[in-house]
């Protein structure tokens, strides 16, 4: 009777626990106070009914995933080298930037055995059409710069007349300072410098001053790039003695064809994971063929075709949101109705002109 009796209290105590009345079962010691229900399991149920132990170990899991996934080595960054031979084009700009580049290399190096170097001048005139890569090409070279030890930051300072004019007599004196101030270590960038070479006003001149200042009183310590169209940048230079003796070196930099700018529209797409149907591919070819046919002189270039892509993405937006269903395909494919429906004034292409080349396509 004894074992039956013993037998049913280590029944009892394997569903309920202990009660505190005999170490039987190796429990521990005697505990005052009542027996309490307890779970078979000391280890705590989280709200999902996972032990403690088992949350634990997914959240170890979890936080090790995500540390593994910081740690992945980041793609390494390009050089200003490689930066420059992937842009389209401009191979004429390519050449005259490794020129320059390597000719201030050999005379850093030269310096800097004590031998005696030809003075170079490293400020430059960026000439040509807007959209043409100017402002791409002068953050490339501050960064080459910054690579081979000419200047000491590479950062790229953008700025046009309103950042360095202002309206009160020797305000723009202080204004321009302070972009010069911003530009040290690295590239100032004037956009459409020949405005500051206004006839009738002093506000411009007194820009073109402090910044002639600058140039002599910190040599070598940062860059000036003049920007704007090429006539316009040929006459800038030529009204000014210290302009002219400062910036000797013209980089042109001449419109896209027709190629080169289907290359910047697919790698647009590319980029943003966008795929053309062959329909949507050859209208989008026709359409850059009209704008360099009917290009002016306000012609973009690269603009020209990055507002045509963000209006064709932004119509097969349009068009997607509306389908009941939509996979990933649906969200990455441009069809030929995304570049029907065009804004009616200034669209992609006329309704008719393209229904033609429609039309042809079939």
């Amino acid at each position: 009777m004894r074992d039956v009796r013993d037998g049913l209290k280590n029944l009892y105590n394997d569903l309920y626990g202990d009660d505190g009345s005999s170490n039987v079962t190796g429990g521990g010691p005697k505990t005052d106070g009542p027996a309490t229900d307890k779970p078979v399991t000391d280890r705590p149920v989280t709200l999902d009914g996972a032990t403690g132990s088992e949350h634990n170990e997914t959240s170890a899991k979890q936080e090790a995933a995500a540390e593994a996934e910081q740690t992945q080595p980041a793609e390494p960054e390009k050089t200003g080298m490689e930066e420059l031979h992937e842009l389209i084009g401009l191979e004429t700009v390519k050449h005259d930037v490794e020129e320059l580049v390597g000719l201030a290399k050999v005379r850093k190096m030269r310096a800097e055995k004590g031998m005696k170097a030809v003075p170079v001048s490293l400020h430059l005139v960026f000439s040509g059409n807007p959209g043409t890569g100017k402002t791409t090409v002068a953050r490339i070279l501050a960064k080459l710069y910054k690579e081979i030890g000419i200047l000491s930051k590479g950062q790229l300072v953008e700025t046009d007349r309103s950042g360095l004019v202002a309206g009160y007599v020797g305000q723009t004196a202080i204004k321009t300072k302070e972009k010069i101030e911003e530009a040290m270590g690295g590239v100032l960038f004037i956009d459409e410098a020949y405005t500051l070479n206004h006839e009738g006003e002093n506000y411009g001149q007194e820009a073109i001053d402090t910044i002639l200042k600058a140039m002599e009183d910190h040599r070598d310590q940062f860059v000036v790039i003049v920007a704007g169209y090429t006539e316009l940048m040929k006459d800038f230079v030529e009204s000014n003695p210290g302009l002219r003796s400062r910036f000797n070196k013209f980089f042109e930099f001449p419109d896209y064809t027709v190629d080169e700018l289907q290359a910047i529209f697919e790698l647009q797409c590319k980029k943003y994971q966008y795929t053309l149907t062959e329909e949507a591919a050859a209208a989008v070819r026709e359409e850059i063929i009209r704008l360099e046919a009917d290009k002016g002189e306000n012609f973009a270039n690269a603009r020209e075709v990055r507002n045509l892509f963000e209006r064709i993405i932004t119509n097969q937006a349009a068009r997607v949101s509306a389908l009941e269903e939509v996979d990933e395909e649906a969200l990455t494919t441009v069809t030929v109705e995304d570049l029907k429906e065009e804004p009616k004034k200034d669209g992609l292409i006329e309704k008719e002109g393209f229904d033609d080349i429609h039309k042809a396509n079939e």
